[in-house]
């Protein structure tokens, strides 16, 4: 089967971690590559999931605080870089 190069461009240090890794499963960088990309065309697709990254439990909660106060009347608001200064002073 003939061979075709490829050029690809990405971060130096996740090539420098990629190569660690793929070497210590006794392969390169380019092996890997290769792997993936025939998954790939087998899996007719990604041969994994892709998401979006889901917030932990500390960002949720700080979610949930800020819809909370976006609704409560009784919330302190300001309106200038002025007010905001003042306020984080008391």
């Amino acid at each position: 089967m003939a061979t075709a190069n490829l050029t690809i461009r990405m971060d130096a240090d996740v090539k420098q971690q990629a190569e660690e890794l793929f070497s210590s499963l006794g392969m390169n960088l380019t092996t890997a590559i290769n792997i993936f990309v025939r998954q790939s065309i087998e899996a007719e697709g990604l041969p994994f999931a892709v998401r979006r990254k889901r917030p932990n439990r500390t960002t949720l909660r700080a979610m949930e605080e800020a819809i909370a106060l976006a609704h409560d009347p009784n919330a302190k608001y300001v309106t200038s870089l002025e007010e905001l200064r003042a306020e984080l002073e008391k």
